[in-house]
């Protein structure tokens, strides 16, 4: 694979938090904590899902290292986030 289509799938990454942010504010017009709950449970998937995606790139060599881990440990401070937040909708449930 040439060093551009790399760098695109690169940026694509980094725009991958932005798209988790925007699946929770699709939640925000929810009408009860329960299904907003339900939307964030959908982001925080995702990152899971994203991560995983890293880890391929990672294994065919489409993204270094170094940048495969800043993004893991990125997409699991959100996953930690997104699942405090959950946590405090759950309490006023």
């Amino acid at each position: 694979m040439g060093k551009k289509v790399r760098e695109k799938q690169t940026q694509d990454l980094s725009g991958i938090e932005g798209l988790i942010y925007l699946t929770g504010q699709e939640g925000s017009g929810s009408t009860s904590d329960r299904e907003f709950i339900q939307f964030l449970n959908v982001a925080r998937r995702s990152t899971f899902e994203n991560a995983n995606m890293l880890i391929i790139f990672d294994r065919r060599k489409l993204i270094p290292r170094p940048r495969r881990d800043q993004l893991l440990e990125r997409l699991d401070h959100l996953s930690r986030k997104i699942t405090s937040f959950q946590r405090t909708l759950r309490v006023r449930t």
